[in-house]
């Protein structure tokens, strides 16, 4: 970074103070929070954390140098609920990523499987056993979802991160609406709950074995 896009010892100072003012309200909010899930607490959180990584910034940025602490932002927690206090319709959102570890039983189970659906070899099922692409049109056409989850290995996948969010809303969506562009309104704001895997939680707690989903509810 240029010295001519630093920011000036005047703009670190001025988000110190912005963590200092950051802190004193969660402090007040939390003295006076009325239950587990008071929102008021919630936002002062939000805004301490944000407050907290923007210094972090600035300080790195203007001295090179960084803060002993962290405090955890949206990654640990949900964003403020805007969604209704009571749902008359829900959308599950769920986001799973593969690696192909192993092309060659990728091949072979697809072209076992459009061979036992009583294709020619010289049709369907030459293209599944040659075709990465056509391989996994015909998996993932045959098997559902959650069975090539538990049985990604025997495809030759190895799991990546992993996601559901619970999304509510107010109503359910008139047939074929969103299918188009089924995620281009995925709200964070709306989400009940949301439950992810990752192995860098692994990495963050060393007792986890790292099997289980992290859930992030509200009360």
């Amino acid at each position: 970074m240029s010295d001519a896009a630093q920011p000036t010892a005047a703009e670190v100072r001025a988000a110190a103070e912005a963590v200092k003012a950051a802190l004193d309200r969660h402090l007040a909010a939390v003295e006076r929070r009325t239950g587990d899930d008071d929102p008021a607490v919630y936002e002062a959180f939000n805004a301490l954390a944000s407050a907290a990584e923007t210094y972090d910034e600035l300080l790195y940025d203007r001295y090179d140098e960084v803060t002993p602490f962290e405090i955890p932002g949206a990654d640990g927690a949900l964003p403020p609920y805007t969604g209704p206090d009571e749902p008359h319709a829900l959308s599950l959102l769920i986001r799973r990523d593969y690696a192909v570890a192993e092309p060659r039983r990728l091949l072979a189970q697809a072209r076992r499987v459009a061979e036992s659906g009583g294709e020619d070899v010289t049709g369907a099922a030459a293209k599944a056993g040659v075709s990465p692409l056509a391989a996994l049109g015909v998996l993932f056409g045959e098997y559902e979802p959650d069975e090539i989850a538990s049985r990604h290995k025997d495809f030759g996948l190895e799991e990546g991160d992993s996601t559901l969010w619970v999304v509510a809303a107010d109503e359910l969506p008139e047939p074929g609406e969103w299918l188009h562009a089924p995620f281009e309104h995925a709200d964070p704001e709306r989400i009940v709950c949301r439950f992810d895997v990752s192995s860098v939680f692994d990495e963050e707690d060393d007792g986890d074995d790292g099997d289980g989903p992290v859930g992030r509810v509200r009360a």
